[in-house]
């Protein structure tokens, strides 16, 4: 049996009714930017987040980026970031000119460790950016409490999380604003680059929508120096169509990570740790951790079984960051997880396929 590690087919083909009359609705209306199924999405979104605003962007780096700009964060600033998660996270902070400043994940979740972050703070720290990764949700909590000691403003990363609960509540609302990514591989994928900016912040939202529209905030009137970013109506129509599903999507990805976390049984596998009682996670990525990494690779190809690896090369020893003078060695429990991180086959309509794998894994000596 063939398993790709993703393949977006079972969805699309349920959908291609809705997908289709999505893109025959905007053609049909010749109206591109900036029209009615931007604004019904970011309300649909919003209302979804459990979130008063919704701004749609080109991309998750882009959202990030916004929020921070917006709150006025830049040159000889600092951002708290975690140092296990994708490179769009650190950087977001650096486009406004502040320096990202890593801190050390826990090893059971890989999400930021709040006990930790206290010892990065100083007089230049101005927020932390918490990332919800692989769909588990950061100890937002834990984060706050720290965050409000120190008068720092908290943000979500939440890319890779789209729809996941902590204690009850949606990510995208469990802070000062939350960026999303909408490529095509998330938990709710556009057909090509999207995101979007929620918050509760009035304030924060009419600015991150005037800075997203080369800082104007009606035509021809600009009050800052602002970009080009914005969700277009055909993204937007495809992801209205998509999002009615995001909730079915993700209890699809939580019963196959059921069946991972119940099945595989292999000794030299180390599963993913959940505390069922406050997260409810989306499952973006399924990943295992093994000391034979290289191993376990080439005899799932082997057994035509797909991986991935998130992320093979630890953010702070990335030839982008050598600027910050972060040794090797530095982040241990970081490189821990890149360096034995091992992403299974995870998305939407797997089931034999899952048993497949499992049984893969289990026979793996």
């Amino acid at each position: 049996m063939k398993v790709p590690f993703v393949t977006f087919k079972p969805l699309e083909k349920e959908l291609d009714t809705e997908l289709r009359g999505a893109f025959e609705r905007v053609y049909e209306n010749s109206w591109y930017i900036e029209g009615e199924e931007g604004k019904k999405f970011e309300e649909e979104f919003a209302a979804y987040c459990g979130v008063k605003h919704c701004i749609g962007c080109g991309n998750g780096l882009d959202a990030l980026f916004l929020i921070l700009k917006a709150s006025g964060i830049g040159e000889g600033d600092e951002v708290i970031v975690p140092s296990d998660t994708f490179i769009a996270t650190a950087l977001a902070v650096s486009r406004t000119g502040a320096k990202p400043v890593m801190v050390e994940p826990h090893l059971l979740t890989y999400n930021l460790n709040a006990d930790k972050i206290e010892e990065k703070i100083t007089e230049r720290t101005k927020a932390v950016m918490a990332v919800h990764l692989y769909g588990q949700p950061a100890d937002m909590d834990a984060i706050c409490e720290v965050a409000r000691l120190h008068h720092l403003r908290v943000f979500e990363d939440a890319a890779q999380a789209h729809g996941a609960l902590y204690k009850g509540k949606r990510v995208g609302g469990l802070a000062d604003a939350a960026g999303f990514s909408f490529y095509p591989g998330k938990n709710l994928g556009a057909l090509g680059d999207a995101g979007c900016v929620t918050t509760d912040d009035d304030e924060l939202a009419a600015k991150v929508r005037v800075l997203s529209n080369y800082g104007s905030d009606y035509k021809y009137h600009h009050i800052y120096q602002g970009y080009n970013t914005r969700l277009d109506e055909l993204q937007a129509a495809f992801l209205r169509a998509k999002l009615p599903t995001l909730d079915k999507v993700n209890e699809d990805r939580r019963s196959t990570a059921r069946k991972y976390l119940e099945g595989i049984r292999n000794p030299k596998l180390i599963l993913p740790y959940v505390d069922w009682d406050l997260y409810t996670p989306v499952w973006h990525i399924f990943a295992i951790r093994t000391s034979e990494r290289d191993e376990l690779i080439a005899y799932l190809k082997e057994k035509d079984i797909q991986t991935n690896i998130h992320y093979p090369i630890a953010m702070h020893n990335q030839q982008a960051y050598q600027e910050l003078g972060i040794a090797k060695g530095s982040l241990p429990i970081c490189e821990e997880i890149s360096d034995t991180e091992v992403s299974l086959p995870m998305y939407y309509g797997m089931q034999e396929e899952t048993d497949y794998v499992i049984q893969a894994l289990n026979d793996w000596c």
